[in-house]
C-alpha cells in the first residue's frame, strides 16, 4: 500500500524511508566521515532548515503547556487529543495577539 503522504523529516529520522511508504521523504545532506558537503547541498540543508523551524517553533510553543511538557497519567487518547487541541488553539491566539 502506498501512500499519497510528503514527509519532511530531519537526520535524526534516518532509515524512515525504510521502515514506511510515502510519496516523498525528505531528509536532509549528512555529512560523511571522509567528505565535506558541496556548497549546493549546504544551501539545500539551509533551505530545509528555514522551513522547518517554524515547525520547532511551534513544538516549543506548545510545550509550554505543563500538561503537555509533563509526564501524563491520562490513559484516554481521546481526552489527550481534546488537551492537545485546546493548548494548539490557545498558542495560536497567543501567537496572532
Amino acid at each position: 500500500m502506498v501512500r499519497k503522504k510528503k514527509v519532511k523529516i530531519d537526520l535524526g529520522f534516518l532509515g524512515f524511508e525504510k521502515d514506511y511508504t510515502c510519496l516523498k521523504v525528505s531528509i536532509p545532506h549528512k555529512k560523511s566521515k571522509n567528505k565535506l558537503l558541496t556548497d549546493v547541498q549546504k544551501v539545500e540543508n539551509q533551505q530545509f532548515a528555514s522551513e522547518r523551524i517554524a515547525v520547532e517553533h511551534s513544538f516549543g510553543g506548545l510545550k509550554r503547556y505543563r500538561i503537555l511538557s509533563d509526564k501524563s497519567r491520562i490513559h484516554d487518547w481521546g481526552l489527550y487529543d481534546t488537551i492537545l487541541g485546546v493548548c494548539a488553539g490557545l498558542w495560536n491566539f497567543y501567537i496572532r495577539n
